[in-house]
């Protein structure tokens, strides 16, 4: 306790409250997981320099001139990758006008995009980043559509400049939610979804300035919207839970063979897990998912996911909006670490489940460094997203006690850990400060 005490003294030395810049640093003697699937090192080291990852891993020499930091007793993982989150879009859920998630009587919905409301100030995106969550991507909720909006990629970072990548994905929900939205069927929504990528197929040849057709549904901005995701310009993130419309989402590539397609839920993916793989598609599933909620869910188990991975699908732990709050990710993870262990159950192994919350989920949101940008894994050209652990981060009694983005130091405190702070010692005996008024 000792000499963690005495490393997280030297962290707070070495980048000063609210600093902006990136740092040049090494963290030694930690137990390191590079967050690539593979299974962590003790006695390893992480290089930082300029806000990148420099190297990672064991028998790693630290460049001269470099500051250096002893992390025995430590962990150090890339930081955690939310995928499909809410975070920044609302202050208090069960208040409407601080709710930016859905439009429910917009006119428009393909169109609708989430980068103007996303607030950098949201108290949610500061109890995930204590939590140890660097980026993630941001979803818009449907309203009266099948399509909701584009959702975007953030950092976590405190600073005024949270969205990375804007219109980073559409999604359409084909769901039983999705089916209500449509008309009250599976049916209609499949008509709906058909008509809209056709209608945006001939909005694009034809040009801005042409006139469309008489029986044109789509607002010229929902067609423009959908443009780049019929050229596979633009991820399609599709809301799917039953096997069947899982076969019925993968078969949308026939028609349109430049669908960038991710499959959101996939609860019964487990049952057509080798046709997902062998179409290259790859999913976004909630973890815990082990009872029938719904009949498009009566083949819920928890073993979803490891059958999808056994079966060679890329596959991310997500969801991670509302109750389930993106700091509740590494718990999930470990489930399903603990989950490999039961037999004739399908879990991960230690670095499978750290990978399917930093690196596939980046990977899937295109931050997997064929864009420019690096993150969820701590491999050389990686941006600098360091968390440095009090233990296993896949333990519940583990927590983050520094973390960087980019290279810089962020702060850890929010409402509710200054809250805690405050009445952490209390006498009970007393009032709270400033009852009394």
């Amino acid at each position: 306790m000792k000499r963690a005490a005495l490393m997280l003294a030297a962290l707070a030395a070495l980048v000063p409250a609210g600093a902006a810049t990136a740092q040049d640093f090494a963290i030694t003697g930690a137990t390191v997981a590079i967050g690539d699937g593979s299974e962590p090192v003790a006695n390893g080291t992480v290089v930082v320099r300029a806000g990148k990852i420099v190297a990672a891993g064991a028998g790693v020499a630290v460049p001269p001139g470099v500051q250096v930091l002893d992390g025995s007793g430590m962990w150090v993982t890339p930081g955690l990758f939310a995928a499909f989150s809410d975070m920044g879009l609302y202050d208090v859920q069960a208040v409407g006008e601080s709710d930016d998630r859905s439009a429910d009587t917009s006119p428009f919905n393909a169109a609708l995009d989430v980068t103007p409301a996303i607030n950098p100030a949201a108290q949610d995106i500061a109890v995930s980043r204590e939590g140890g969550v660097t980026r993630a991507s941001v979803t818009p909720f449907n309203g009266s559509s099948i399509f909701a909006g584009q959702g975007a990629i953030i950092d976590l970072g405190a600073d005024a400049n949270a969205v990375t990548v804007p219109h980073a994905f559409q999604l359409v929900d084909l769901s039983e939610g999705g089916a209500r939205l449509a008309g009250g069927s599976r049916v209609a929504a499949y008509v709906v979804l058909h008509n809209a990528l056709r209608e945006a197929r001939d909005v694009a040849a034809m040009g801005p300035a042409s006139d469309r057709k008489a029986d044109a549904m789509l607002t010229r901005a929902d067609a423009a919207a959908l443009g780049p995701v019929i050229e596979g310009r633009q991820p399609l993130y599709v809301g799917v839970e039953r096997a069947v419309d899982i076969r019925s989402v993968l078969a949308l590539k026939r028609e349109f063979p430049k669908l960038d397609l991710v499959l959101v839920g996939a609860t019964e993916g487990w049952l057509v897990a080798g046709e997902i793989a062998a179409a290259g598609v790859p999913v976004i599933a909630t973890a815990l998912n082990d009872l029938p909620s719904s009949f498009e869910k009566l083949a819920a188990t928890q073993s979803n996911i490891g059958r999808m991975k056994r079966a060679g699908v890329t596959v991310a732990i997500g969801m991670l909006a509302g109750s389930n709050q993106p700091r509740y990710a590494p718990q999930q993870a470990g489930n399903l670490v603990a989950l490999a262990k039961l037999p004739g159950a399908a879990g991960l192994t230690w670095g499978e489940a750290l990978a399917a919350i930093t690196s596939i989920p980046a990977r899937i949101s295109g931050l997997g460094g064929t864009a420019g940008i690096k993150a969820g894994v701590l491999a050389p050209g990686a941006v600098g997203d360091v968390v440095i652990w009090d233990g296993d981060p896949l333990e519940v009694s583990s927590a983050p006690r520094r973390v960087f983005i980019d290279g810089v130091e962020q702060p850890l405190d929010n409402h509710q850990s200054r809250l805690k702070q405050r009445y952490h010692d209390l006498d009970e005996s007393v009032l709270p400060k400033a009852y009394d008024w």
